[in-house]
């Protein structure tokens, strides 16, 4: 099977399906764009959406996060596919006050509101701010987002706080559950460039300068963007939040465009300094790496969709070699990342 059309044909498929809840030509001016200039065409078209009060989101809710039996959809709480530990009805269970998981739900800035000085119209945009457990909200505070392998707590879905584990960052991070990671990349994709050149005031903190991630912040993110899919509850979402905002998310409407965006040879300034290839692709018992490394060491990593670091290799010189024969057959992800942490990643096919 040849799995690069698979996954072209996959992401035209979810392309023609959203499309029909795209108003006509409304993303004409970025069609065909790469990098910085798609960023900033994107930026134009769902710049100055309508603001939302901050007080009005408890409302919104009830359209933009409304689960199929009427409760509150809650990230933070919900364990797809199985049964959740509580659940929140609109309106009576909003916080107040709480001690415990399940006492009440609040208004949670995936994109925390310190990082942007609590400013307007950030902090009511619901493109970020997402209904949540309160405790769970006051257990995530103001940590990014990463991946933990010995969490210090975990929520009752199995949210995780500890050391992050992703190359690049060892600081405190919050780790959401598998089946809500894409939803929080694409969050973070929307920001970076909805508030492009809008963010001069903002943190530069362990996981974003303004806006942007930082290199491993989106390396991480990015992964997490392939690994979970777009689903419906994005799309509703997507839709209903421009019912009250009158923008969407393109990342969500097209999710090919995270591609075009930050990893075309233009898009990030870490990733134009690498200059790196590997060849073949797909590939079937090797990969071979050719980078204008000098006398440096690099390091490169194969990453099957689930997350899991299936090979981690430190090389150098300008050409190298990955056994890749004990893989199944798949698509996976391929990082290099040199010693000054710029990176590359590719998509790699497993024959």
């Amino acid at each position: 099977m040849n799995y690069k059309i698979l996954l072209i044909s996959l992401f035209t498929f979810i392309g023609i399906t959203l499309k029909a809840q795209i108003p006509p030509n409304y993303y004409d001016s970025a069609v065909g764009k790469k990098g910085l200039q798609m960023k900033i065409a994107l930026h134009n078209i769902i710049d100055n959406h309508t603001v939302a009060s901050y007080s009005s989101l408890h409302t919104h809710y009830q359209t933009t996060d409304k689960k199929a039996n009427g409760k509150v959809w809650d990230m933070y709480s919900d364990v797809p596919g199985g049964t959740p530990p509580y659940e929140f009805t609109f309106m009576t269970d909003k916080c107040g006050n709480y001690q415990n998981e399940g006492d009440c739900y609040n208004r949670e800035h995936s994109f925390p509101q310190s990082w942007f000085n609590k400013s307007s119209p950030m902090k009511s945009d619901l493109f970020h701010v997402y209904p949540t457990d309160g405790k769970v909200n006051g257990m995530r505070s103001s940590y990014p987002y990463g991946e933990v392998s010995n969490p210090t707590k975990t929520s009752l879905n199995g949210c995780k706080l500890g050391p992050n584990t992703t190359a690049g960052y060892s600081g405190t991070v919050f780790e959401p559950i598998d089946e809500y990671k894409g939803d929080f990349a694409r969050t973070y994709f929307y920001m970076a460039s909805r508030y492009y050149s809008e963010d001069g005031s903002w943190q530069n903190n362990a996981m974003v300068n303004g806006a942007e991630p930082k290199p491993w912040a989106l390396n991480m993110l990015y992964q997490w963007h392939i690994q979970d899919p777009v689903s419906v509850k994005e799309t509703n979402r997507n839709n209903a939040v421009y019912a009250i905002q009158n923008n969407r998310n393109p990342f969500i409407d097209h999710p090919e465009w995270v591609d075009s965006v930050w990893f075309s040879n233009t898009s990030i300034k870490a990733a134009q300094k690498l200059i790196v290839d590997f060849y073949p692709n797909p590939a079937n018992t090797e990969v071979n790496i050719l980078i204008d490394a000098n006398n440096s060491s690099y390091y490169v990593q194969i990453i099957d969709i689930s997350g899991r670091i299936l090979i981690n290799e430190q090389k150098s010189g300008n050409k190298s070699r990955i056994d890749i024969s004990n893989l199944e057959t798949g698509i996976y992800i391929l990082s290099i990342r040199n010693e000054e942490n710029q990176f590359k990643t590719f998509k790699l096919i497993k024959q």
